[in-house]
């Protein structure tokens, strides 16, 4: 979960979401990176799984992600909880609980759906309060920036 913060503190850096992930192999190994991107690339899709899990399938030249495993700093939304059932991942380990949108547990559980195509393993909260309150600071500050 330090390397996820890691990449989340690159998201803050440029004003967005400080959202990241990293995606190891069954090995350990570190194989995708990816933090928020959506305000610096202006892109709806920038989101740090998507990132992690398009890097990983670079370093592992296939889009098919088995034993593979996500970590990352806030539960998955439904498109990128989709896209972690679409890699084929074998696991996910979240952070802080996204009590409005997220889709691994909290709001919907897309992971465990009976209609999903595959089922990776979910542990939440790990390092929770890191995670949450890494958002958290970033968003009390957004609200008292007059200018952001």
């Amino acid at each position: 979960m330090d390397l996820a913060l890691a990449e989340a503190a690159l998201a803050q850096q440029h004003d967005d979401v400080p959202v990241g992930a990293v995606v190891v192999d069954a090995d350990g190994a570190v194989i995708g990176r990816g933090h928020n991107r959506r305000e610096i690339d202006q892109d709806p899709l920038g989101h740090a799984e998507l990132m992690a899990l398009r890097s990983a399938a670079e370093a592992a030249g296939s889009w098919r992600l088995d034993g593979c495993t996500l970590v990352v700093t806030l539960e998955p939304c439904p498109m990128c909880a989709g896209a972690l059932v679409g890699s084929r991942i074998a696991g996910l380990v979240y952070g802080a609980f996204d009590e409005k949108a997220g889709a691994a547990g909290s709001v919907w559980d897309l992971l465990r759906d009976r209609a999903a195509l595959h089922h990776p393993e979910v542990y939440s909260g790990v390092a929770a309060s890191r995670c949450s309150g890494l958002l958290s600071d970033f968003f009390a500050a957004k609200r008292s920036d007059p200018h952001g």
